[in-house]
């Protein structure tokens, strides 16, 4: 997209993000900096009629759900898997979806929704119902779990952003969402393309193209922010483009409680600044492509930490650092490749990074991945990312790989037999004696990824093995939480009778997702290296029917 004039407003870097309202804070520094932006769309934003608004179950046309799986830190915490095994319904305009959420029979109930066409301002309104919370003015995945938004053919989110706010296991693949504003008309979320707040976990968004026409003095936020307790996120294989702003990880120096995001194998190209902007936390930044990034880059502040490593930058400037202000974060660095990169000189409120972008921290990243060298990350990101590329993923070795096989004609299965429940007595994979001591989680809050009805997070610590909690499906996870870190060796899982049969599952470290035990067939007592944590998980990932897990025992020794 060709630029014109210069730029104004193209960041306001120390002010705090209110999601959409005027930001209050500017120091006298970043007005010097402020510059008109003057991007235009090149061709006219077509306006789609409004279509139906009822959602249907349609046979499968083309995905039934999502393709592949996710990576990253949306592994992690009990895993990312969207509405797999839910209803698949297809959808055409913005009160559709709503309507496909509020008919689900829980707002936990999974559900794949596929998009077709265009969905904008006309053809989306507010829907009503016990298991949605929606609004007229934007995509709202609000206070629910286990969905998938699958883009099938040329899936458009046209000046209309997805909002999710309290909301767990959500999964955004193959869409375009554009030109979405907080100022002028039509408004939408704030100015973000896609935006999270509020207590969301868990939420992989792949193969997306995320793209406005200019800054915030053309009315246009963030492409991808998170706030207010936001966890366990990855962007992956989508390009962000033409805005003022690429994204944000906290909305203020003090909204740090934010982190475990993934970036990898994404396109950054012609944003001003925040690419992202992190605020806490931790990030690891892998294998993209950034182009032209006008005033700077990735912006680690307020004891953020990032890892950054095999990514190519080019024609950009101040691609890495702490800018506009004096919190400082830091970074760990391998492999960049700088093209065509410039620097500022450090200052009281700048920190840049390069030339040499030393590293200042070191970052464990808890899961498994494959790094392309970096020379090549520029071709495998365009021959990859975005929407409406075959949903190609790379193999880390430079070489794109199609994606799993589809059957175009095979409509979802709706089997006619309820899944059994298993035996009562499950069989046993390990010790069957209890461990002794004291069960920490009598003195521990609990949550979860979903529950059945009638079932409840914290019957799994109440000291009752008469009352249970189960998932909504056969799979799902539940955690004991404290309000300090707790030393923990051993877990106790002890399963109320008429439940399903657990076939596989794992314990987490819940602050880090870490897996730190692991087995098929019925688990009871659990011995791991001895762990301190906040939280402590525990994920069913395999079950014939639905189990109940009548305590989650916790011990030190």
């Amino acid at each position: 997209m060709a630029r014109s004039g210069i730029r104004q407003d193209a960041r306001q870097e120390r002010a705090v993000d209110h999601g959409g309202g005027p930001s209050p804070l500017e120091d006298e520094g970043e007005k010097r900096m402020r510059r008109p932006v003057a991007l235009r769309l090149l061709a006219a934003v077509a306006t789609a009629a409004a279509g139906g608004t009822i959602a249907v179950v349609l046979p499968m046309l083309e995905a039934s759900a999502a393709v592949g799986s996710a990576t990253g830190y949306a592994t992690q915490n009990g895993g990312t898997r969207g509405g797999a095994g839910g209803t698949t319904v297809r959808a055409s305009t913005g009160t559709a979806i709503h309507t496909a959420l509020c008919n689900r029979a829980s707002s936990s109930t999974p559900i794949i929704i596929e998009v077709t066409g265009t969905i904008n301002h006309g053809n989306t309104t507010k829907v009503s119902g016990d298991s949605c919370n929606t609004a007229a003015d934007k995509i709202e995945l609000k206070e629910i779990s286990n969905v998938t938004i699958l883009g099938v053919g040329n899936a458009v989110f046209d000046q209309l952003g997805i909002h999710i706010r309290d909301s767990s296991n959500i999964i955004i693949q193959n869409v375009t969402v554009r030109n979405v504003k907080k100022s002028g008309s039509p408004t939408s979320n704030g100015g973000d393309a896609i935006g999270m707040e509020s207590t969301v976990r868990n939420v992989w968004v792949d193969h997306v193209t995320l793209e406005a026409s200019g800054g915030e003095s053309e009315g246009f936020d963030g492409l991808f922010d998170m706030k207010d307790n936001t966890q366990y996120v990855t962007l992956s294989y989508s390009i962000l483009r033409n805005s003022g702003r690429g994204g944000l990880i906290g909305s203020s120096e003090s909204d740090t409680a934010n982190g475990f995001v993934t970036f990898h194998h994404n396109l950054y190209s012609n944003i001003d600044s925040r690419t992202p902007l992190l605020r806490g936390g931790i990030a690891h930044i892998y294998n993209n492509s950034y182009v032209q990034l006008i005033e700077s880059g990735i912006n680690s502040r307020a004891g953020a930490r990032a890892k950054v490593e095999n990514n190519y930058f080019k024609n950009s400037k101040d691609v890495l650092g702490t800018f506009y202000t004096d919190q400082r974060g830091t970074w760990q660095t391998a492999g960049n490749i700088l093209d065509n990169v410039t620097w500022s000189a450090a200052g009281s409120d700048s920190f840049p990074a390069g030339p040499a972008m030393a590293s200042t921290t070191t970052v464990s990243i808890p899961y498994s991945y494959s790094l392309d060298g970096a020379s090549c990350t520029p071709s495998i990101v365009s021959s990859t990312a975005g929407a409406n590329t075959g949903i190609k993923t790379s193999n880390g070795n430079c070489s794109a790989t199609q994606p799993p096989t589809q059957n175009p004609t095979t409509p979802p299965t709706n089997p006619t037999t309820p899944p059994t429940t298993g035996p009562t007595t499950p069989p046993t994979t390990g010790p069957t004696n209890p461990p002794t001591g004291t069960n920490l989680s009598l003195s521990a809050g609990a949550d979860g990824s979903s529950k059945a009805s009638g079932t409840s997070y914290g019957n799994v610590r109440d000291g009752n093995t008469s009352t249970y909690w189960g998932p909504n499906g056969s799979t799902g996870y539940v955690s004991v939480k404290w309000s300090a870190a707790t030393s923990v060796s051993r877990v106790n899982i002890v399963q109320a009778s008429g439940g399903g049969s657990i076939t596989a599952w794992r314990v987490l470290n819940g602050d880090t997702g870490a897996v730190l035990a692991s087995g098929s067939g019925s688990p009871s007592a659990i011995s791991f290296a001895s762990t301190s944590a906040k939280k402590i998980t525990f994920d069913i990932t395999g079950a014939s029917g639905t189990p109940r897990i009548a305590e989650l025992q916790t011990y030190a020794s």
